[in-house]
């Protein structure tokens, strides 16, 4: 008995590694219509068996498990730089997946216990419960939304333009009942099975068939010139300069070269992510020398840096998004809202302090959290248009960025070299595709290590510097479509989404007892 459980486990923890394989940057989708049909089939086998609920609890912890294991082992890596941290990595490799993993064990756990006894009813059930576990994935403890199983989808605009719509928990959802479908077929082949396959399939083909016409028509649309460039950076300077003590002046030279500004040129241009070493917000006017053989009346600097304030005896640090005139004058600041743990803020500080834990990407105190997500205008020297800021791994929430879409462009900043040449970095620009599509607005990425990019309103890459690619991309050409569906309603869709399941839930039960 024991022996067949621990057979049990691993083929659910291969089941789930395998399930990776259909995520960024391999994207064999494919293989999600075995291993989802495969781990549901196991489970409502495991009901004839009449096996205990915590039972259930452990089958979606171990698929779970071998899911996040493989495709998020990358963490790990940003816990190399630092000799004090390396002693965790073994624990991070373990603890980060098995933490997600809940997430998944008590998917299943819900779906035991509310278990059904017919075929239809029980696979909207399956269905509806992991998707709707999965949105809570993305929004409780800051949320993780990462690697949903809708990225399988990554190298298919056609169908992820129905995101415009949907948003992409909604589209989630969708992407596990097709997955799951063929399992309805081997478990009982009747006509309702059959009806419901199909309708599946045919709605994807028309998301396809939407896709189409939508990126037509885009293709098709008037091309209106900016009388002003964006230019985005793509450098690649070392991660150890947050711990080499490296000179701040050969950074922001290096910088300036990458960038080729030319003084008759209107140009924006866009920096990564906390690029200068020990140099904040206050202090960055002390390096003007540098910027004044180059830099005109004709140029903006938008890059992330940190900020810090002093409030009653009290010194607050932040991860800011920070725009600078060509005096390296502060004209507006946005301080990120959503920290990485551990990484930007040390949960319990006060507590995990006094037994050696710290930030990883600072070394005197955890980031604050800004208020909240203002939209930037620019507004100087001829300059004319409004963004959206996002700092790093911001852009991996959907529907949670931004309340108005009342802004021309999402600007995302990140610094990726904490997770080396990876699969990480890979997945990170991936949410550049799906927020472009739901907000119907082009996103621009400047990332240092990492990849960089210009991303149109409909998930096309225009342009795109490759891992450790070092250069430079311009903006120029834009072309603008109406406000989507989704940018103004938001998640609310996805509650709307989750009332059709449960309908769908009752009334096939009561249906299949007739």
């Amino acid at each position: 008995m024991k022996k067949k459980i621990y057979i049990e486990f691993i083929f659910l923890i291969s089941l789930g590694g395998i399930t990776s394989f259909s995520l960024p940057p391999f994207n064999y989708f494919l293989i999600n219509f075995f291993t989802f049909s495969s781990f549901y089939i196991f489970l409502v086998k495991k009901f004839k068996a009449d096996r205990n609920n915590f039972f259930f609890f452990l089958y979606g912890l171990f698929f779970g498990f071998g899911y996040f294991v493989s495709n998020i082992y990358w963490i790990s890596i940003s816990l190399t730089f630092d000799e004090n941290f390396k002693f965790l990595i073994p624990f991070t490799i373990i603890l980060v997946p098995l933490f997600l993993s809940l997430f998944y064990a008590l998917a299943i756990y819900l779906f035991a216990t509310l278990r059904l006894k017919k075929n239809l009813s029980s696979f909207f059930l399956f269905s509806g419960i992991f998707g709707f576990i999965e949105f809570l994935r993305g929004s409780f403890f800051t949320g993780f939304p990462w690697n949903l199983i809708a990225f399988s989808f990554s190298n298919h605009l056609e169908i992820l333009n129905i995101m415009s719509i949907i948003g992409t928990y909604s589209f989630n959802l969708f992407c596990i009942t097709l997955f799951t479908s063929p399992s309805l077929l081997i478990l009982k082949m009747n006509k309702q099975s059959i009806i419901v396959c199909t309708i599946f399939f045919v709605a994807t083909f028309s998301f396809y068939f939407f896709g189409s016409q939508k990126l037509e028509k885009f293709k098709n649309a008037q091309i209106d010139q900016n009388n002003y460039k964006i230019r985005i950076i793509s450098s690649n300077i070392n991660i150890d300069r947050y711990y080499n003590d490296v000179d701040p002046i050969l950074v922001i030279k290096n910088l300036i070269k990458i960038s080729s500004p030319q003084k008759d040129e209107k140009i924006i241009f866009v920096w990564p992510e906390g690029i200068f070493p020990g140099v904040s917000q206050n202090n960055l006017r002390d390096y003007k020398w540098l910027f004044e053989e180059k830099f005109s009346e004709n140029h903006l600097i938008i890059v992330g840096i940190n900020s810090q304030t002093h409030k009653n005896q009290i010194k607050r640090y932040f991860n800011s998004l920070s725009v600078y005139d060509h005096n390296l004058n502060l004209l507006n600041s946005y301080n990120k809202v959503n920290l990485v743990p551990f990484g930007e803020f040390l949960p319990f500080e006060d507590i995990l302090k006094k037994i050696g834990f710290k930030t990883i990407t600072n070394n005197y105190q955890s980031f604050s959290r800004g208020d909240k997500r203002n939209i930037i205008e620019i507004n100087n020297e001829g300059f004319d248009f409004k963004i959206l800021p996002l700092i790093c791994y911001e852009i991996i929430y959907s529907g949670k960025i931004f309340k108005k879409d009342s802004f021309d462009y999402i600007i995302n900043i990140s610094e990726d070299g904490w997770f080396g040449r990876s699969i990480g970095p890979h997945q990170h620009f991936e949410h550049s595709i799906y927020r472009a599509i739901e907000s119907g607005k082009y996103v621009m990425r400047s990332a240092n290590n990492g990849i960089s990019g210009i991303v149109n309103p409909l998930g096309v890459v225009e342009k795109q510097l490759g891992l450790d690619q070092i250069g430079y991309i311009d903006f120029i050409e834009t072309k603008k479509i109406k406000p989507t569906f989704f940018s103004q309603y938001g998640n609310k869709i996805f509650v709307i989404i989750i009332l059709l399941y449960i309908f769908l839930i009752i009334s096939s039960n009561r249906f299949e007892n007739e």
